[in-house]
């Protein structure tokens, strides 16, 4: 596997860890990446409520959560209280329904900026990528294992990588920004 993909690789998993920060955090609309990764006790273990439980928006600012197995409604209640999260569960059943509040301009700025801090952080941990990419080439070269000329072409694809993943946190970050912002 050459320098490249090597590099690619990583900055694809950098930008797909953001995507999956990026879900956590909350908008307007009901989103199951709300609560997906609440713990839940059961079975004598702690485990996501993903693994436990369909999670659905049967309306725009409702989540509805039917477990798996119906006698765990209660816990789950329990569990996404317990996370304090801001909802209010209402055990229905052998279901959990959550009702999404509106959010104040205060909420939206907070989330807003949450948005940026984790995007900044991915385009940090792109260019420690960048970075470490450079270093193995230029240690290659000093090795004698590499000609000038190849370097700077590899440096060179190294860069257009980087701006290229920067540009598409930058985008992925816009999207979730203008999400967040809409009433």
């Amino acid at each position: 596997m050459s320098i490249i993909d090597q590099t690619k690789a990583k900055m694809t998993a950098a930008i797909e860890h953001f995507k999956n920060d990026l879900k956590n955090i909350r908008t307007g609309r009901a989103n199951p990446g709300m609560v997906e990764h609440v713990m839940v006790d059961v079975y004598g273990s702690s485990m996501r409520l993903k693994d436990i439980a369909a999670i659905s928006t049967p309306e725009a600012r409702q989540l509805l959560i039917t477990p798996f197995d119906p006698q765990n409604a209660s816990v789950i209640g329990k569990a996404i209280e317990k996370a304090n999260l801001g909802f209010m569960p209402i055990v229905d059943g052998h279901s959990v329904r959550i009702k999404i509040p509106p959010m104040t301009e205060e909420i939206r700025k907070k989330m807003a900026k949450i948005c940026h801090d984790e995007r900044e952080k991915t385009k940090v941990s792109i260019r420690t990528i960048r970075q470490d990419a450079n270093k193995h080439i230029r240690k290659q070269k000093a090795d004698g294992e590499m000609e000038e000329d190849a370097m700077k072409k590899l440096e060179k694809g190294i860069q257009d990588l980087t701006d290229k993943f920067c540009k598409e946190a930058d985008e992925l970050s816009e999207k979730k920004e203008k999400e967040i912002s809409t009433i």
